[in-house]
């Protein structure tokens, strides 16, 4: 008898949680069902901006390497130039030296 008697309760309390959704207005469902749809298209938004956004910062890191190479290359090619400019000088010199040396030897 015990088991009847709760389950009759359990169904009353049902019946009772039920009738209190049939309170619920059909605009407030309609409502609902919007913000549910709208929070579904914001989190497919959001993971679209996410993976974006991770593509843009692995673009980044790519970009830097690649500049940081560009600017290894440019100080060594500036060295490189230097240090031509150098030789070029270095050989001007000399080749002064050897015109004085030669006017030198035709006086």
């Amino acid at each position: 008898m015990k088991s009847i008697s709760e389950k009759e309760k359990k169904l009353l309390e049902t019946l009772d949680k039920l009738k209190k959704l049939e309170k619920i207005k059909p605009e407030k469902i309609l409502e609902l069902e919007n913000l549910a749809s709208q929070k579904n298209q914001l989190e497919i938004e959001k993971k679209e901006i996410v993976n974006r956004y991770n593509l843009l910062q692995q673009e980044n890191v790519i970009l830097k390497q690649k500049f940081d190479e560009f600017k290894k290359r440019e100080i060594q090619e500036k060295k490189k130039e230097d240090e031509f400019s150098e030789k070029i000088d270095e050989l001007n010199q000399e080749t002064d030296n050897l015109m004085e040396e030669i006017d030198k030897w035709q006086m």
